[in-house]
Formats: C-alpha cells, sequence, structure tokens
C-alpha cells in the first residue's frame, strides 16, 4: 500500500526521490520521509501529511548525496504521525529502512532487542526490523538484512542503506512488491515502476525470497538465502504521458473517460468476427482442456470482485458452466474444496493485492489450474499463474478504480465466449456477440456525452448522508459497485442491493429523504425491476432511474432518469456502470473530496 523509491548513483538524489514519490501519491498515504547517504553519514527528514509538506521543509543545500531512499507511508501499526513515518533508524542511527509490508512477529522481537538495551521511538513494527538488522550488522548490509528476515515473519518489500557502505542499497521482498531500474551509471529500487519511470524503461521484477544489491554501478540479484539468481531484464512500454492528467480535473475523471479506448484494448486482437470466436492465447489452456473444466471459481476483492459476480451470470448463462465467486480475503481461511476440473480465476487491477495473491497460492496448493486477470505487466500474479489475460487498461491512477472494472467485465466476457464456443454457442450466435462487442466503445462514448447532466443530478443529492443501490441479473453487482465508488469517494453510506431483497428488510429504510438508484436496462429483469420502482414510488423514496433508450413507462415513475443505449444482456454492465461512475465522482467533486486519493484508502492493498 505504501511507497518505496531508492537512488544510487544520481546526483541531487533528494530531488529525483522526491519526484519519484509524487508518483506514487495515488498509491494513498498519510506521511513521507526521506534518508541522503552523503559520504558523512545519513541525514534523514520526514514528516505527516503530504509530500509538499516534506518538500517545503527540506533542507535542500545539505541534501547532496548521490544515495538515497524515500517512502510514502499508510499507516498500520502506529497513528500517522512524523515518529512513525519512514524511514526508520537502526540503534546506532547508521542504518536507515522503508518497509511495505507487516512484520508479524514484531512484538517477539521487541521484547527481545529491549532486552538487550535496544530504545525505540515509534510504535512500528518497521523499527523493530531496522533495528534488528542493525544488531546483526558485522561490516556487511546484505549479511545482515538476510540475517533479520530469516527470523522475521510477515510480509515486507524493503530498502536498507548503511552510512559506512556509501553508495550501496538493499533490498528484499517477500508478499510486498518491488522493481529494479538499470540504468546507466545509476540504479533504481521502486514499489511501483511508475516512480522510476522517468529514469529507466530496464526493469527487474523480484519474486518473493529475493533480494538486489544496488552499487552505481551493478545489480546483483540473490535470494535471502544468499543463492545466486541471474534475472531477465524486462523493457517498459507505456509512456509517462499515460500518467498525467492530460487536461481533465482529476486522473479518476480522465480515466472514466479513457474507458471507449481501453474496452477496446481489452478486445483488440483477441477476436475473431468471421468465426464468431475468441483466441486467448495468454490463457495456456488447449481446446481439450478449455472443454473439460468443470468447474470456475473467482478470486478477488473489492471492484474486482464486482467483476467477478458479472463473469459469474455470463459463464454460467452462455457457457453453461457452474461458477463460484469468492472474496479471495476469506477464501484460504476455511477449507476450500478443489476438485478435478476446476479453474481458478485470480483478477486484481495491481496483480499485487495481498489477499488475492493468497488465496490464488492456496488454490494452486490444492491442484487448481489458475489463470490470472490482471493489468499490470510483470506482476506477482501474472508472474505466478498458470496463465492469464492482461487487459491492457494501461496504468490507473485513481485509487477507485474504473477503466480497470469495464476492462475485467469485456474479458471475462471474451472468456465467457471462449469456453461456450467450444461447447454451447453457435458460430452465428458468437459473430452476433462479437458485432456488438464491436459497438462497445461508441455506445459508452454515448454515455459519457452526459456527464454535465449526471452532474446536474448530483447538485440535487449531493447533500444526502445515504443512497441506496438496486439492481437485478448482471446489473445487481452494477449495483453494488455503484455504491462502492460513491462510498469510496464521496464518504456518503451507500448500500448495493438485489431488488428483490429490498422488501426484506431495506424497504424499512425508503421515506421521501432517501435516495434510490435503480438500474432499470431492458433485458431478462425489467419487468420485475419496473415492479421494486413502483415500490419504491409508492413510499416516496427519490427516484434515479438508469434506463434503457426509449424508456416511458419508469421514466415517468422516477424523479430523475439518465439513459444509456440498448444493447445485449451480455453487455449491459459496460453500459449501465458508466453513469454511476460519474454521478459518484461529481457528488465527491461537488462535496470538495479528493476523488483520486479517498482518505484511508491506497490503490494496492499489499498487507492483509
Amino acid at each position: 500500500m505504501c511507497g518505496i523509491v531508492a537512488i544510487t548513483g544520481q546526483a541531487d538524489v533528494a530531488e529525483t526521490l522526491i519526484e519519484g514519490l509524487r508518483r506514487l501519491e495515488y498509491r494513498g498515504y498519510d506521511s513521507a520521509g526521506l534518508a541522503v547517504v552523503d559520504g558523512k553519514g545519513l541525514r534523514v527528514h520526514k514528516r505527516e501529511g503530504k509530500i509538499r509538506d516534506l518538500e517545503e521543509n527540506l533542507p535542500w543545500a545539505l541534501l547532496k548525496g548521490n544515495c538515497g531512499i524515500a517512502h510514502t507511508r499508510w499507516a498500520t501499526h502506529g497513528e500517522p504521525n512524523t515518529v512513525n513515518a519512514h524511514p526508520h533508524l537502526d540503534g546506532d542511527g547508521k542504518l536507515a529502512l522503508v518497509h511495505n509490508g507487516i512484520i508479524e512477529n514484531y512484538a517477539s522481537l521487541r521484547a527481545q532487542l529491549e532486552k538487550k538495551g535496544h530504545v525505540f521511538a515509534s510504535e512500528t513494527d518497521t523499527e523493530v526490523l531496522a533495528h534488528l538488522i542493525g544488531e546483526f550488522y558485522r561490516g556487511n548490509l546484505e549479511r545482515a538484512v538476510q540475517s533479520a528476515l530469516k527470523v522475521c515473519e510477515g510480509t515486507y518489500g524493503i530498502a536498507v542503506v548503511h552510512a559506512d557502505e556509501p553508495g550501496k542499497i538493499v533490498g528484499a521482498r517477500r508478499g510486498s512488491p518491488l522493481v529494479v531500474g538499470v540504468g546507466q551509471g545509476a540504479n533504481y529500487l521502486a514499489s511501483d515502476v511508475a516512480a522510476i519511470l522517468g529514469q529507466t524503461r530496464q526493469v527487474i521484477y523480484l519474486d518473493d525470497g529475493e533480494m538486489v544489491v544496488l552499487t552505481p554501478d551493478a545489480v546483483v540479484t540473490t535470494t535471502v538465502d544468499n543463492q545466486q539468481i541471474t534475472k531477465e531484464i524486462e523493457e517498459i512500454t507505456w509512456d509517462l504521458d499515460q500518467i498525467q492528467k492530460g487536461g481533465y480535473a482529476h486522473y479518476m475523471l480522465k480515466e472514466i473517460f479513457e474507458q471507449p479506448e481501453t474496452i477496446r484494448n481489452a478486445f483488440r486482437g483477441r477476436i475473431l468476427p468471421d468465426s464468431g470466436d475468441v483466441k486467448l492465447g495468454g490463457l495456456r489452456l488447449t481446446d481439450w482442456e478449455l472443454r473439460n473444466i468443470r468447474r470456475i471459481i473467482i478470486l478477488a476483492c473489492g471492484t474486482s470482485y464486482h467483476a467477478g459476480l458479472i463473469g459469474e451470470y455470463l459463464l454460467e448463462e452462455y457457457a453453461r458452466i457452474p461458477v463460484e465467486v469468492e472474496y479471495a480475503s476469506e477464501f484460504r481461511y476455511r477449507s476450500p474444496i478443489i476438485e478435478p476440473g476446476t479453474l481458478c480465476l485470480t483478477i486484481s487491477q495491481s496483480g499485487e493485492t495481498i489477499d488475492t495473491l493468497e488465496a490464488m497460492r492456496e488454490a494452486r496448493r490444492k491442484g487448481a489450474k489458475v489463470l490470472g486477470i490482471t493489468n499490470v505487466v510483470g506482476s506477482t500474479i501474472a508472474r505466478e499463474s498458470d496463465g492469464g489475460v492482461y487487459v491492457h487498461a494501461g496504468p490507473e491512477i485513481g485509487v477507485a478504480s474504473t477503466k480497470a472494472f469495464t476492462s475485467q467485465v469485456t474479458i471475462l466476457a471474451l472468456l465467457t465466449l471462449l469456453l461456450g464456443r467450444r461447447t454451447c454457442i453457435s458460430a452465428d450466435q458468437g459473430m452476433r456477440i462479437i458485432r456488438e462487442l464491436q459497438l462497445m466503445p461508441d455506445k459508452v462514448r454515448r454515455i459519457l456525452d452526459a456527464s454535465e447532466q449526471i452532474r446536474e443530478i448530483a447538485q440535487v443529492y449531493m447533500g444526502h448522508a445515504n443512497f441506496l443501490y438496486l439492481g437485478r441479473g448482471t446489473n445487481y453487482p452494477i449495483a453494488l459497485e455503484g455504491a462502492l465508488k460513491l462510498k469510496e469517494i464521496s464518504y456518503i453510506h451507500a448500500e448495493g442491493y438485489p431488488a428483490a431483497e429490498m422488501k426484506h428488510g431495506p424497504i424499512a429504510l425508503i421515506d421521501p429523504h432517501m435516495p434510490v438508484v435503480v438500474i432499470c436496462a431492458r433485458d431478462g429483469s425489467y419487468e420485475k425491476i419496473k415492479g421494486n420502482v413502483q415500490e419504491v414510488r409508492a413510499r416516496k423514496g427519490k427516484i434515479i432511474a438508469i434506463v434503457t433508450e426509449g424508456e416511458d413507462e419508469i421514466c415517468r415513475l422516477s424523479d430523475h432518469v439518465i439513459t444509456i443505449p440498448e444493447t445485449l444482456d451480455p453487455f449491459t454492465p459496460l453500459l449501465s456502470v458508466i453513469p454511476l461512475q460519474l454521478l459518484a465522482y461529481h457528488i465527491a467533486v461537488l462535496r470538495g473530496e479528493n476523488v483520486d486519493q479517498p482518505r484511508n484508502l491506497a490503490k494496492a492493498v499489499t498487507v492483509e
């Protein structure tokens, strides 16, 4: 969840560290800090609040070293304040450490170190790790790191420097991502490639149990057990302008408006219009294996979980394969039954979501074939899965996912067609589905053209404290997703429900002060949802209806209406979610909230 940047071999390293931290702001954080090794010792500066607060208080004239580490922290152990901010020092004040993750046995380690005379300034598990490495230090930093990590339990992505070894950075990972940037006369380490893309495009992805020693002229990779390993250098293919706002007020708005293109990117080169089929080579499954899938388990969290619920409807309806969607955070804490013929799909925008990653590993241990659906090339889920599909949404900076969600749904629709064509979907039906999929980008663009109309609706409801979202069929997950978006960025309490469940409790909440967002697309559940709208109307609830173009009856029953183009049932969620993203965005902006960096949230959840 936090961000790490480390650099060796670059003049004025502090400026580049701050620049790297700025590119990690989207991940969410509550404090920031840096440490520079200048040949005379360590200079450490950290501060609660935003990076600009740190930057404005740095003694720039004194930060002239060419080696340093920096960090943005999202509080886990200890409240968000300057003392608990990273970097943390060892007992001698010569070693500095930044850390993502959680050291689970830190309390017992701290007690042991205190018996040896160590005094701690913070409440963090990270300071314990810094002291522990310092305790093992005997003139060789990488050996001290290896010795300390052998007695640590939990997860970590770390970068460590020592005043007595200027120019050297040691990094290691277990459960928290780290990427090495390979330069000319300078080398880099970061938790996210965005932080170092301005310096190099040549990267090495560390895997769990691996570490790296960086000097200005060398990159040495080993295991934590000190076994030499050779890592492949990969090239980053996207550009910095893809993580700029491009004239939009917020990253989130830019990413909402990018969806016509990102949906197209998700299916480009993967559809076979003449045969009504799909090719997904990254799955690494033969036709025989595809035909013999007997059960699918989808593992995901948050917005990706909602995409998985849509996938469940699509796969069962059109491919006729039983599907279960599991919260990844709960999956491995029971005893899941994995039978022969079970395929597990793990869905994660970042490819680093720790709950999803650990659930995937549990499924593999129990014998399942595991496929990853992720947005980030080289991510841990992409590397550890048996195969998978990249969604090709491009960098998503806004914490509240938008374009990655619709890209995930598009991939699940492609996977449904791929499996269905091998069992029960005819070529004609497949061609009809593909023709409609090709129209999706233009239909999404037509909804985006109504952004100002949706903003006017947002002005009416921005002061309300509660919302209810209702949907049926594939639009029930969209109700969940719409409510989640509103909660995430506006801090308004919102709940999504299957519309039929309204009368089993939530109907008690409906009164003239309760806005109810109802997804009433003209699909297989249309007649039933119309009855739910009438139930809300009878109790004087305020109705915001998402309807298919040409709809009249529900329009007469509703206080506000947002129209979406007509489409085939499988693709209704790709359209109905767009107005809900815009509604949440406009309400949050009108309330003065920071939509790109909502409080208490982080883009990549890498701790349990």
